[in-house]
């Protein structure tokens, strides 16, 4: 999910491909250029196909990154895969049906089934421009589905790891891994100076693990990435991952000690949130440090 909120009303989520660098041999994304609910989005070549990462919201975005990553790819075959199911990342997944090889994790695939729908309700809900990028939108099966934490897909000449860890941010967070190049795409797991999306929406959505969510960019931090594409926010390395997990960190304990304390959800937000937001002025979307304390509030 991007920076912004159910009450919000953010400007039109649209793609632009003009906004494209390489950042490493045949590695190309296509920028946010920070703008709400907009992804980083992947196109990874090697010399016998090419890997899509993420969509953007809507087939009118996903047309966008198919015809830029055609281009791009020339007469390899295509490969589409997702950081995760929500709908700025993966709501154009339509249009990549029968041109491009789908491929996610079971988690994954089990959560747009479980969800997507209600996904599609709730966005369309964001402002007029977020309905905009949505109309049309239909929700499709990927092609293959792999089991456990891992699998490799051969691009030729380059190998892309994908692997997932279970309930986090969500219950099929998946990165992509270039082990060779040391290239790292998070997904939401990580963004760059954005609070952390918790999409803690009970009854309809309370699926987070905030300490496996912590543990897993741990274990990203020992990778020792040499460039990081965060799901939303600038391009750097693994400064991005230790920022997100140690607000993660940082934030379930003071929650648990306000708890400890006596106050509830609300009191907590309200003395706890104002010292948060000001302790990281230079990051977006303060509107998620609530979601992450009503989350941790639950925690016993």
């Amino acid at each position: 999910m991007s920076d912004t909120s159910p009450n919000a009303g953010p400007p039109a989520p649209i793609v632009d491909p003009s906004a494209i660098k390489e950042i490493a041999t045949g590695v190309f994304v296509i920028c946010d250029r920070r703008v709400p609910l907009v992804p980083n989005i992947g196109i990874i070549l090697g010399s016998n196909a090419a890997l899509v990462v993420d969509t953007g919201m809507g087939p009118a975005n996903g047309r966008k990154v198919l015809e830029a990553a055609k281009r791009i790819a020339g007469q390899r075959p295509l490969v589409l895969t997702l950081t995760h199911f929500h709908p700025e990342h993966g709501f154009g997944a339509q249009v990549f049906k029968g041109a491009a090889k789908i491929h996610y994790n079971r988690s994954q695939r089990d959560e747009l089934q479980a969800k997507g729908e209600g996904y599609l309700g709730m966005f369309k809900t964001f402002g007029p421009d977020v309905a905009k990028a949505l109309e049309g939108t239909e929700l499709v099966e990927p092609d293959e589905v792999y089991d456990g934490a891992s699998t490799s897909i051969d691009l030729g000449g380059r190998t892309v790891e994908l692997r997932t860890w279970g309930l986090a941010h969500t219950a099929g967070d998946q990165i992509v891994w270039l082990p060779q190049e040391r290239i790292l795409f998070t997904g939401d797991l990580a963004e760059e100076r954005i609070f952390p999306i918790f999409p803690w929406f009970p009854p309809d959505d309370a699926s987070i693990d905030g300490a496996r969510w912590a543990q897993i960019l741990s274990d990203l931090i020992e990778r020792q990435p040499a460039i990081v594409v965060p799901g939303h926010g600038d391009i750097g390395g693994a400064e991005i991952l230790v920022a997100v997990r140690d607000y993660i960190v940082d934030l379930g304990r003071r929650v648990a000690a306000e708890r400890r304390s006596g106050k509830d959800a609300d009191a907590i937000v309200a003395t706890l949130g104002p010292k948060i937001r000001a302790e990281h002025p230079d990051w977006s979307a303060p509107e998620w440090i609530d979601f992450a304390i009503r989350y941790y509030s639950t925690l016993s």
